[in-house]
């Protein structure tokens, strides 16, 4: 078979050619240069980034006979015929990693080289050698014959010994940037003669993931199949998202377009587009549009605050992904919430009264009877809300959990904790949370823990700070969803790990030196009376009867 594929034929054969290891490649030439050649060296770092090509260019290199600025000269005879070389032996550590075949390398490195200056040993994926296959290399680690030099490579550098790596030159290898993989397949391209868009040429430097081999890889997998590459078929083969999907799929949660947006998002899932590159590629958007709320003074968009939010909450959807839950979903859920509702919900009429209320304040300045305008709406639409509420004209104010209810269920559930209650909970709360229905509640409590539980109230916790409060904004949602499926009167409080830990150890001080906690009772949500008011005026008359028409737009 006389065919090669395009990252074995475009292999690296002298250090000019190593690409976006720039910082190694100068030590290592320097190294030869000054006659200072290790007896070991590990080379460490992502797959496809050039570990092994590194090292088969060093070991031409120091043997070579004419080594020139580049390294190896390839033109005398040791490295015309490196590849037939007895004296270069590479050993996979996948497949070899046992103590049998690293006695074998002990009992050879006696032997002098054949026709070489060094022997040099290269084994791939060392990581993988047994504890008693790394022990037996030890002590020829720390003193080979002066022929002989190792050359380490790894992708897993963590699992590798500490004692192995204090006898060796570390090298780390870095990801390849996007730059220099478009360059060295651009020049790949015109060697091949290989028709293809730009746009397909970044598609594969990007999804290459800062792996030269995978770019090239794919590369000559799309060339076997298609005369002109498109952008179009790198992400049906690949399932990759474009700039401008990504692009699009922003502006439809910036113009509120929420059919176009669930259309897309379930496009991209039939496409099978990677979630994890779907994530990384709209944290990149998300960033230029937070750029350019800082740079530019005419930006129009989301507040700065509300970017940075939609940051973290995407960043954070990959510690939630399970075999059993969708990513497709979460990230779903997480963006719907950008999203302006037009219905005539309680929330979101509170979420008119405040943009009104910002209104209000920057007519401030061009108004003299500010005190009237800013008063009014909040009496009109305050009105509203509560008539909905109720029929019999009785409001329930909103039961905010804040850190006096935490402080007073904490307490409480220390009143009477069992741990046949706290396993009777987590027993319920595993199934509670399985069958939850309400997908924006079950993105919530998907990865919460009950850590602590009594007869009356149970203690969840999650990591994540920003997820703990969202629990607590819902927490009437929640718990009125639990006690119905268990037929109960029981409460939950959220709370951080960090927290949990604080209030366990001050809570087993209370034990120590007999504390007695007692219940303590909740602040009860006040009413008030609320007389009928016929032809309430909607919002959008409310605010057109205070404000300028030109000065107010409401969705």
């Amino acid at each position: 078979m006389d065919y090669k594929v395009l990252y074995r034929k475009y292999r690296p054969d002298d250090f000019s050619s190593i690409i976006g290891q720039d910082y190694m490649v100068s030590i290592l030439k320097n190294s030869i240069q000054k006659d200072r050649i290790s007896h070991a060296y590990i080379f460490s770092g992502p797959r496809g980034t050039g570990k092994t090509s590194t090292a088969k260019v060093f070991a031409k290199a120091i043997n070579c006979l004419n080594p020139s600025e580049n390294g190896p000269c390839n033109e005398c005879e040791n490295c015309i015929h490196f590849k037939e070389n007895a004296d270069i032996i590479e050993i996979d550590a996948a497949s070899n990693n046992g103590v049998d075949e690293i006695r074998e390398i002990i009992n050879n490195i006696k032997l002098a080289p054949s026709y070489s200056k060094y022997k040099v040993y290269i084994i791939d994926e060392v990581h993988m050698l047994s504890t008693s296959a790394f022990n037996a290399l030890l002590l020829t680690l720390e003193e080979p014959p002066k022929h002989i030099v190792f050359i380490l490579a790894t992708t897993n550098i963590e699992a590798v010994p500490i004692t192995i790596l204090s006898r060796c030159q570390r090298f780390d290898f870095h990801k390849i940037s996007t730059e220099n993989i478009k360059n060295r397949l651009d020049y790949v391209i015109k060697e091949e003669n290989i028709a293809i868009d730009d746009e397909a040429i970044e598609e594969i430097a990007y999804i290459s993931d800062g792996g030269l081999r995978d770019a090239l890889s794919i590369l000559d997998q799309l060339s076997s199949n298609s005369s002109n590459i498109t952008i179009n078929e790198v992400i049906a083969h690949f399932g990759s998202i474009s700039k401008k999907q990504i692009s699009d799929l922003f502006e439809c949660i910036k113009n509120n377009n929420v059919n176009k947006f669930i259309d897309m998002m379930q496009k991209l899932k039939d496409l099978a587009v990677d979630y994890k590159l779907l994530i990384k590629k709209l944290l990149e958007r998300i960033e230029e549009e937070a750029i350019a709320s800082r740079k530019n003074n005419d930006y129009r968009g989301f507040s700065y605050q509300t970017i940075k939010e939609m940051a973290f909450e995407l960043a954070s959807i990959s510690n939630y992904v399970n075999i059993n839950i969708d990513p497709y979903m979460l990230i779903e859920i997480t963006l719907l919430k950008y999203f302006k509702n037009n219905s005539n919900s309680i929330s979101d009429k509170k979420e008119n009264l405040e943009e009104i209320k910002n209104i209000t304040k920057e007519d401030k300045k061009n108004t003299k009877d500010t005190k009237e305008q800013q008063t009014e709406p909040d009496k009109i639409i305050s009105q509203e809300i509560k008539s909905e509420v109720s029929s019999n004209n009785i409001v329930t104010k909103t039961h905010k959990i804040n850190e006096e209810i935490i402080k007073i269920r904490i307490n409480n559930c220390f009143v009477n904790a069992k741990k046949e209650y706290l396993q009777e909970i987590k027993d319920n709360w595993s199934s509670f949370t399985r069958e939850l229905e309400d997908k924006t509640l079950l993105s919530l409590v998907i990865d919460s823990n009950v850590v602590a539980a009594s007869d009356k109230v149970a203690i969840i916790t999650n990591f994540i700070e920003g997820t703990v409060n969202l629990i607590n904004e819902n927490l009437d949602e929640i718990i009125s969803e639990y006690n119905k499926k268990y037929n109960k009167d029981y409460k939950f409080i959220a709370i951080t790990d960090e927290k949990w830990n604080k209030e366990r150890e001050i809570y087993i001080q209370n034990i120590r030196n007999k504390h007695q906690y007692e219940y303590l009772d909740e602040p009860t949500p006040e009413k008030e009376e609320i007389e009928p008011k016929e032809n309430s005026k909607k919002i959008e008359e409310v605010a057109l009867d205070i404000f300028d028409k030109d000065k107010i737009e409401i969705e």
